[in-house]
This record gives C-alpha cells, sequence and structure tokens, in this order.
C-alpha cells in the first residue's frame, strides 16, 4: 500500500498588491466533482516532495512530451519546492492510496520557471516546466496533452481534474476527480476580482459548487482536445461571484516551445 499525505498550505492568504486574498491552489478535490476512470486523464500528474522519503502530493502537473512536464510556477516557488532532487512526479495515478500498477514515478532534474513570474506582483506567468531524467512511456494511461495554438481563444466549458480537496480547506479525496467548469469573460472577472487583479494571460472559469481547490495548482483544465488552463489560484472554492483563475496556456505557446 502507497501511504501518501496531502499538505493544505493554501487556506492562508499570499502577501499580493490587491485587496481580494488570493488563495493558490496547490500545496495541499476538485469541488462538485466526479471520480474519474481509469486512464481517463492520461495527462494528469500528481507532483511530489519525497524530501522525507513520505511522498507528498502537493500540487499537480500535467505531460507535454515524455520527459517535459508542465505545472504552475508558484509550485515551484520557494525555498521547499525549488530544489528538483526533493521532487518527483507521478503519471499513470488513480487512487494515491493504493497502488494501481499503472504508476509511472520519474525524479525531476530540472525546473524552468518563468522568467517573470512572482506571486507577489499579482501571479502573472504562472507556469514552469519540469524535466525528467528517465522518459515515461506513452501508454493508454500515460500520454501527452495537447496544446493550443498561440492565441487561441476558448469559450464554452473547461474540464478540470486533479486530487485537490473537496471544499475550501476540506478533506482531500484518494481517486483523482474531474469537474465541467463555464468559462467567464475576462470582463466578467475582471468585475469579480478587480481590472489589475486579472491579466490577458489569465482564463477564468468555474461557477457556485464547481471550481478547482487546494492541491489542483499546476493541474490541466483543458478544452476540447487542447490544454487551456492551468490551475493558478482564486478566492475560495466554488464561491458565489469569484471563479477560480487558471493560466491561459494559449498566451504561453511560444514559450513553452522555447523552453522545452
Amino acid at each position: 500500500m502507497k501511504l501518501l499525505s496531502l499538505c493544505l498550505f493554501a487556506a492562508s492568504a499570499l502577501a499580493a498588491p490587491s485587496t481580494i486574498p488570493r488563495f493558490r491552489r496547490g500545496h495541499s478535490r476538485i469541488v462538485g466533482g466526479t471520480d474519474a476512470r481509469p486512464g481517463q486523464f492520461p495527462y494528469q500528474l500528481s507532483f511530489q516532495d519525497i524530501t522525507f522519503g513520505n511522498n507528498i502530493h502537493f500540487c499537480g502537473a500535467i505531460v507535454y512530451t515524455p520527459d517535459t512536464m508542465i505545472t504552475a510556477g508558484h509550485c515551484v516557488d520557494g525555498e521547499n519546492y525549488d530544489n528538483p532532487q526533493n521532487l518527483r512526479i507521478v503519471a499513470g495515478d488513480y487512487n494515491l492510496a493504493t497502488d494501481d500498477g499503472t504508476e509511472q514515478a520519474r525524479d525531476v532534474t530540472l525546473i524552468i520557471q518563468h522568467e517573470d513570474f512572482n506571486y507577489n506582483y499579482g501571479w502573472e506567468n504562472d507556469i514552469a516546466l519540469l524535466k525528467v531524467g528517465v522518459a515515461l512511456t506513452f501508454d493508454k494511461y500515460v500520454s501527452g496533452v495537447t496544446l493550443p495554438a498561440q492565441g487561441q481563444v476558448f469559450t464554452g466549458n473547461g474540464i478540470v481534474s486533479g486530487w485537490g480537496t473537496l471544499t475550501h480547506g476540506g478533506q482531500t479525496p484518494d481517486i483523482l476527480q474531474y469537474v465541467s467548469v463555464p468559462i467567464v469573460t475576462d470582463s466578467a472577472c475582471r468585475d469579480s476580482y478587480g481590472a489589475s487583479d486579472i491579466y490577458d494571460s489569465m482564463i477564468c472559469a468555474g461557477e457556485v459548487g464547481k471550481d478547482s481547490c487546494q492541491g489542483d495548482s499546476g493541474g490541466p483544465m483543458t478544452c476540447g482536445d487542447y490544454l487551456c488552463g492551468i490551475t493558478s489560484w482564486g478566492r475560495g472554492c466554488g464561491v458565489q461571484g469569484y471563479p477560480g483563475v487558471y493560466t491561459e496556456v494559449s498566451y504561453f505557446v511560444d514559450w513553452i516551445l522555447a523552453n522545452a
């Protein structure tokens, strides 16, 4: 049996230049979600801290190529999470509490955080790449996500997945969760959070009772066949008037291709 603890550091507000407290959605279930099927989200990763041998899930991440993963910049920011020798990703996982027989664990060997990310100054450019020393083997449980075109615009609904908490500051699931969330326009999102808090490089999605939450940071939001968002931050989880805020992947395609 696999023993794994989930950390919950997101319940406290970060120091950001805004009157709206920002809660990062990593370092801790999808709110209003459903159990995924094994292999349903083959690009979903568990991002883990192995410093003390406890394999602590603290963020999500996303398979891009066999040796390059995508996550949120804040997941690798700070002294506890910026040393690759203490970090690993696990692909093909489904139930974090058991050995499913489909997992592929890989040590992280290099972190490429966006050069202009700083959560003390608005959480802009919240994206990072992870390199692994041994390439993943793609199969029906593990495969890469499809990037959109640079500047591609998405409307409708997105699908968010992860092992984050079921409610803000609440319990965590063992089984991977997913939920469909409506994409919110930039103008509506700025009306909620404030014009200075929502950058062009962000995309908002969610509604009351359906949202990402702590432990989902760095994980995927997909729109059809494409990766459209990376779980980033928000006020609470599934709260009226405050959708989840995601890194808008189509804004960073050129950056990803240049650094992968």
